[in-house]
């Protein structure tokens, strides 16, 4: 059933005159299922889509407004009536019967680092609007090592990030806070992916024990590991990774699930032989093989990535939503097609969206006060669109959605207590996150 931004349908209009004398009302009905709706992810992966995508030019086209703010691009039908879609996105366009678009995010920082702490982590970065300070221990615990603590340890990591860890040139390091294990610790890392992996040389570093070292004395060094935990004599981040490390190198399936030549030729050009193309393949390979949490950030294309201050339509046109399109398309079909899409969560965002006036270099600037996301599978209602954004998609019309909501999300679909107590390093009891999960978006 589409959820438009005209608010509930006749049926659930119905519904809600027939529950009243029970005290529930329409308001009811917009809060969602109940807190004790069960969770159906085993896994969840987060396309993030560095830069900011304009949510004008993608998931919420305005074509009736005027020139400066439309655009040049124009709106093409989905497959579900009433829901329309950027016209480069033709692929996605065709699968709208797997995606709820939510079109009223919203935040105050136009920052990029501070915002994806925020969303990385479900709270709020240490100072906000800024792009000049880079991941710090005493940061929150960002998603992938908070689903590292609450579920136990595999041959593979519970949570990947890939192709790079997003980074901007101002902050020191250059790298975005909220990547990694915060004050839980260096061993709560989510496993780092670096390079291209549509590369014909692309291969995971350190999956592969050096040709001079046996397999025995991996086995004995992770034997000591064990036993230096068992006595104490191991710090709780170094000895982590090097436990985790050397089960790595120990584990064939995990080399197996890293290595894209085991797909055909024609798998891998359906992904579109890219870099993002290619990243999605592994991340479905990675969640098929059991790792919990894949972010698939987009990768570093040296063009600015989704900032486009200017030359935003060509930028979007020929460089950009091709393959952002054909990715997410295609990561749709072959989930759904191995029967992985009722049990994976995919979330589509950027750290905020693009200005509702094109400026003078052809460009949109920074817009954190309303843009998209997207959300599939896990028993995500297709097909739907959840709340709006108003005639020029500069504010959200009804339902507003933080960065923090849509972490609680997706701790939500895999069965994590968004609102759940965690100590942190100097014994404070502390919220996993500071946001509401949109129970409403789950059949």
């Amino acid at each position: 059933m589409l959820r438009t931004c005209r608010g509930p349908s006749r049926r659930e209009m119905i519904r809600a005159g027939s529950l009243a004398p029970l005290g529930l009302s329409l308001s009811s009905l917009w809060a969602g299922s109940p807190p004790h709706d069960t969770a159906r992810a085993k896994s969840v992966i987060l396309l993030y889509m560095w830069g900011g995508p304009s949510q004008l030019e993608t998931w919420d086209p305005k074509p009736n407004a005027p020139v400066e703010v439309r655009g040049s691009f124009k709106p093409i039908a989905t497959t579900v009536p009433g829901l329309q879609i950027g016209e480069h996105f033709p692929e996605l366009a065709k699968r709208a019967k797997h995606y709820a678009v939510v079109r009223s995010m919203t935040h105050t920082d136009p920052a990029h680092l501070s915002p994806t702490h925020h969303l990385m982590t479900g709270r709020k970065a240490a100072k906000l609007n800024s792009d000049a300070d880079g991941p710090n221990r005493s940061d929150a615990p960002c998603i992938g090592a908070m689903v590292q603590k609450h579920f136990p340890a595999g041959a593979l990591p519970n949570a990947v990030t890939l192709p790079w860890a997003v980074s901007h040139p101002a902050a020191p390091g250059g790298t975005a806070p909220g990547q990694n294990g915060g004050w839980l610790g260096t061993g709560y890392d989510p496993f780092l992916i670096t390079g291209n992996p549509n590369s014909p040389n692309f291969a995971v570093a350190g999956l592969n024990p050096a040709s001079d070292v046996p397999m025995e004395r991996l086995h004995s060094r992770a034997d000591l590991c064990r036993k230096l935990d068992r006595t104490g004599g191991g710090n709780d981040g170094a000895s982590g990774l090097r436990q985790k490390a050397l089960d790595l190198l120990m584990a064939p399936a995990v080399a197996k699930a890293f290595d894209l030549n085991a797909e055909s030729p024609k798998m891998r050009d359906a992904y579109g032989r890219h870099a993002h193309g290619q990243s999605c393949l592994l991340a479905r390979r990675l969640i098929e093989a059991g790792t919990k949490f894949v972010a698939v950030n987009w990768p570093d294309d040296g063009q600015n990535f989704w900032d486009t201050h200017g030359n935003n339509f060509p930028s979007l046109k020929d460089r950009l939503m091709p393959p952002a399109d054909r990715g997410f398309a295609a990561l749709l079909d072959d989930l759904s097609t191995r029967g992985l899409l009722d049990e994976t969560l995919v979330v589509w965002v950027g750290e905020f969206g693009r200005a509702p006036k094109v400026n003078g270099s052809a460009g949109r600037d920074h817009w954190p006060k309303c843009y998209s996301a997207v959300l599939a599978g896990a028993g995500i209602r297709g097909g739907s669109i959840f709340g709006s954004s108003d005639k020029t998609a500069a504010a959200p019309a009804e339902n507003p959605v933080s960065p923090a909501d849509l972490t609680a999300t997706m701790y939500h679909a895999l069965g994590i207590d968004p609102q759940g107590i965690v100590t942190d390093r100097l014994g404070r009891e502390i919220a996993r996150t500071e946001g509401t999960p949109l129970r409403a978006l789950f059949g």
